[in-house]
């Protein structure tokens, strides 16, 4: 077989502006992780970053780039370990404290321990990979590390923090606004809820799988074993599961992506604007929910959906507690 290389064609091209360069970049959203590794007297160090990437499944690789100017540039090169922290968009404050160069100790007051390898893994974040180096390269003004993942783990169901444009943007952004500023009408959520959850519950019945109404079984048992009031974030979690889980066994990808923003809705409220009290009162309603979905019975289903709604709202004034 014979090859034949084509001559570049010989075009004047204008210089790379490196100002335009990096605005045009940021027209790319990138997820935000922190990379952690340990000094060599092992206190931990860490910074921010939005260049993580995947490179392979077998082995299990990863990448991030990191500037050769960085001071923590030989701290990694001399590890040989570093972490990747994947941050939630509840984590931004986090995010500007690693990649301020005005704090000496970014580990001061942040929940982190140790994994398997020894190297920082940061607390709620949602997900951390722990990787050997397998191969370092440089390219340009920065050094790019490949990581084999060694150890990983899942971590909250928070949505992602995003890098956009220069700023962090926030999924949904615009809804949990409009629900922290009391904007967003009680009666319309609660509209929303049963109209987007009332089909969702109707095409469960018709196309999930037993296992999808299992998982939707085990949030409602999430629900009701975290009633203690220390157990809010567990309880919120689960309620968080329960309508993501039905969203998911209604197998319709466009309702699934409006159930995610619904989720963010009910965890701002929950976590922010509702006293989400312990309601025991309404733990018959979430089983007939499933007891329907078993029976493949979709009046039945929507119809419970539609007196939880109704019982919580009567005994709260508010939409949706726990």
């Amino acid at each position: 077989m014979t090859t034949t290389t084509l001559a570049a064609p010989q075009v004047e091209v204008d210089a790379i502006d490196p100002k335009l360069f990096r605005q045009l970049l940021g027209c790319f959203p990138t997820g935000v992780a922190v990379v952690t590794t340990n000094n060599a007297d092992g206190s931990p160090a860490g910074l921010t970053c939005n260049s993580f990437s995947s490179v392979s499944l077998e082995p299990p690789l990863v990448l991030f780039s990191l500037r050769k100017a960085s001071s923590l540039l030989p701290t990694f090169v001399e590890s040989g370990t570093f972490a990747i922290n994947i941050l939630s968009q509840s984590q931004d404050a986090l995010s500007g404290r690693f990649a301020s160069s005005k704090i000496a100790d970014k580990f001061e007051g942040v929940a982190w321990r140790k994994g398997p390898l020894g190297t920082p893994l940061v607390d709620d974040c949602l997900a951390s990979f722990e990787c050997s180096v397998h191969a370092r390269h440089e390219a340009g003004d920065h050094v790019i590390f490949i990581g084999e993942v060694k150890h990983m783990s899942p971590g909250c169901s928070d949505h992602a923090l995003v890098f956009y444009k220069g700023a962090y943007m926030m999924l949904a952004e615009s809804l949990r606004k409009l629900v922290i500023d009391g904007k967003l009408g009680t009666a319309d959520i609660d509209e929303a809820y049963r109209a987007l959850y009332g089909t969702l519950l109707r095409l469960a019945c018709d196309r999930a799988t037993d296992a999808e109404i299992d998982a939707i079984e085990a949030a409602v048992d999430g629900i009701e074993q975290s009633q203690e009031l220390h157990a809010l974030p567990q309880r919120i979690d689960a309620m968080a599961s329960f309508f993501s889980s039905i969203a998911q066994a209604g197998h319709n990808e466009a309702l699934r992506l409006m159930a995610q923003t619904m989720t963010t809705v009910l965890r701002e409220r929950m976590t922010h604007v509702i006293p989400a009290h312990p309601r025991p009162d309404v733990f018959p309603l979430r089983r007939k929910v499933v007891k329907c979905l078993r029976a493949r019975d979709a009046d039945g289903a929507a119809g419970a959906l539609d007196e939880l709604i109704s019982t919580l709202r009567k005994g709260s004034g508010a939409p949706l507690p726990a």
